[in-house]
């Protein structure tokens, strides 16, 4: 099945995204983690566009997307925004979300804040924001001022052939080198000497403002669609201490949790296994919500 490539005029930002499926399908919104781009999701889009109209967008700043105007910083909570004008652009009420990763935590946040616009949620690596405790507000929002005006004006690394751009990814990420091809591919632009990546160097910059872990309880709680949330036990990517990540997904009503083999990009490493995973579980629950409605 051969992905669209879309071109999205939002109010604020031009988003590039890719397309699977009949557009008469149900909708199935993806979200990719961070420095990462659309194309994370190619292995198992063909997979979902069997049964939805699966759409991929690039956040801001990544991808084919573009870049938030100088002397901006990259919010995570500007991802919601993005994500419904994304919606709204493709004329979606309401839709299914996927996110990995940073993706997945934008996609709690959404169907927390919005759960009249989601009607299911799949989490891949991910449930609700990163967190620094309060005490640290001040220290946070000081890096975060710092990191962003020292990286507005950072010299890009150029690799002399996307094949280096590709060692490097794989290197960095421990990804197999197919899995990098796709990402890279989607991620770089040519300059003179070579290719860079496409991505704002103000992206690796710290976030002004974290959440506490007590807010981030509060918003997974408020999630009210079926969420299935798909881990990893082989990933070595873990930015909330497990105590702390099994206390989220107690606090979620409706959540389903699935432990697929794989590392932290398991869906490009695992793909056949994990788009079986995300189609049971939605097919399921449309079942059950026409049972529902019967």
């Amino acid at each position: 099945m051969q992905a669209r490539e879309l071109t999205l005029e939002l109010p604020h930002l031009r988003i590039a995204a890719r397309a699977w499926g009949d557009p008469l399908l149900p909708p199935l919104l993806g979200l990719h983690g961070w420095l990462d781009n659309a194309a994370s999701f190619d292995a198992i889009a063909p997979h979902l566009g069997t049964h939805f109209h699966f759409v991929a967008l690039d956040f801001a700043g990544h991808g084919r997307s573009a870049h938030a105007s100088p002397g901006i910083a990259y919010r995570f909570v500007d991802g919601v925004f993005d994500v419904l004008a994304v919606a709204d652009a493709l004329g979606w009420k309401k839709f299914d979300l996927l996110g990995h990763s940073m993706g997945g935590a934008i996609a709690s946040l959404t169907a927390a804040a919005c759960p009249e616009r989601v009607a299911r949620l799949v989490a891949i690596e991910a449930l609700g924001a990163l967190t620094t405790p309060a005490e640290q507000t001040t220290a946070q929002l000081r890096r975060g001022l710092t990191q962003t005006r020292d990286l507005a004006n950072k010299p890009l690394r150029v690799f002399p052939s996307a094949a280096d751009a590709i060692t490097a990814r794989v290197q960095a990420n421990g990804l197999s080198r197919t899995a990098a091809e796709l990402l890279v591919l989607r991620g770089i632009k040519p300059v003179p000497g070579g290719y860079s990546w496409s991505s704002d160097p103000r992206l690796t910059a710290a976030s002004l403002q974290r959440f506490t872990e007590a807010q981030v309880l509060d918003l997974v709680q408020h999630i009210a669609a079926p969420t299935l949330l798909i881990l990893a036990p082989d990933s070595t990517v873990k930015p909330v201490p497990e105590a702390a990540f099994a206390e989220r997904i107690a606090h979620v009503p409706q959540i389903e949790v699935r432990h697929l083999t794989g590392g932290h990009h398991l869906h490009l490493e695992n793909p056949q296994s994990v788009a079986q995973a995300i189609l049971d579980f939605l097919l399921r629950q449309t079942e059950r919500s026409h049972a529902a409605q019967a």
